[in-house]
């Protein structure tokens, strides 16, 4: 016997039943996010060791826009709906699908995209419980920001109390996050923007010094804020040209955090930096890193999830959009303008 959350969910489920197609943010060839198109679907049903998810809410990450172009590693097949997290209501089970049952909630990465719409179809190691208490436009935009900075100082740097953390791009989706759990993992942490306003945000998240890369040197600003010394660890999420000064301010044993390119270049690095230091850069691809590793991304999100139920995190919604303002909200990301993250919300879809 199925069980449903609330009459908006039950009437959805009617609906599926009566045959009524949902709506989807549609990409039928590459371009830029002005040729996407909203239309409608069919619901499909979910296969062996999947769920269907009726979406709530999608989070908006630059990746989309790449999607969009061809130029991401995964491109699907036309016509597809860009959106690598989001959270739902579980529509339906499939074969094997213990884990859950129709009416849970829950937040999803879909590799490759898809969360841009109303209906999903996704295999359970990508599906992920939601506490009650957090709303589905939180956890439409939680998975990709948390999980990626969790994993990335957890694991790969495998940060440790009272060590340096410089976050690049601090003020963004990503870098807000590494900021707020940098603290929380015990490190010093440093935020780097590039306006005055986008460090006083990151202040509020945890950020013991800041540095405006704008008006600053960021070689010579973290070199007087570590002593000389370097930071352990730099989270960089930027790329472009303050990619090789900041691996020039690693600390002896530093470790460079290799998020992604949000200014559009991919630096190159000489090597003999990483040698004179022995220091080192380490590739951070989230989710490549979950598909392998089911057990420990599950544990993690856990982590999260539990830090949220306690009030250890608060997630800093910049801006909601509607679904056929999707374009808008892509290109709002891309601007490089966003603080913290931005959602697309299907509740009035």
């Amino acid at each position: 016997m199925r069980c449903w959350r609330s009459c908006a969910d039950l009437k959805q489920a009617r609906d599926l039943e009566g045959g009524i197609k949902m709506k989807a943010v549609l990409c039928k060839e590459f371009g830029p996010p002005e040729s996407l198109v909203i239309g409608d679907i069919e619901p499909r049903h979910p296969g062996k060791g999947q769920v269907a998810v009726n979406m709530k809410a999608a989070g908006v990450n630059f990746a989309d826009s790449l999607i969009i172009q061809g130029k991401y590693q995964a491109k699907p097949a036309f016509p597809f709906s860009p959106g690598l997290e989001g959270a739902g209501v579980v529509r339906e089970t499939g074969e094997g699908a213990t884990a859950f049952k129709a009416g849970d909630r829950v937040m999803v990465h879909p590799m490759g995209g898809g969360a841009f719409s109303q209906d999903l179809v996704i295999d359970t190691s990508l599906v992920f419980p939601i506490p009650d208490a957090m709303d589905f436009v939180t956890a439409g935009g939680f998975f990709i920001t948390y999980g990626t900075s969790h994993h990335a100082l957890k694991d790969r740097a495998q940060i440790q109390p009272g060590e340096t953390l410089v976050v690049l791009g601090a003020a963004g989706g990503v870098g807000i996050t590494a900021v707020e759990l940098g603290k929380i993992m015990g490190a010093r942490v440093i935020a780097a923007a590039s306006t005055d306003e986008k460090l006083e945000l990151c202040k509020k998240y945890g950020a013991d010094e800041t540095i405006n890369y704008t008006k600053e040197d960021l070689r010579d600003a973290i070199k007087a804020l570590t002593d000389g010394r370097g930071a352990d660890v730099i989270y960089d999420p930027v790329g472009g040209p303050l990619a090789e000064p900041a691996v020039r301010s690693l600390a002896p044993g530093g470790r460079f955090l290799v998020i992604g390119f949000a200014a559009g270049d991919i630096p190159k690095i000489p090597l003999n930096l990483v040698l004179i230091k022995r220091s080192a850069i380490v590739g951070v691809f989230f989710g490549n890193w979950v598909l392998a590793n089911e057990t420990p991304a599950k544990a993690n999100i856990k982590e999260l999830l539990d830090w949220y139920a306690s009030g250890k995190i608060k997630p800093h919604i910049s801006k909601t959009f509607a679904m056929d303002q999707a374009v808008e909200a892509i290109n709002h990301v891309v601007s490089r303008k966003v603080e913290g993250k931005v959602v697309v919300s299907f509740e009035d879809a």
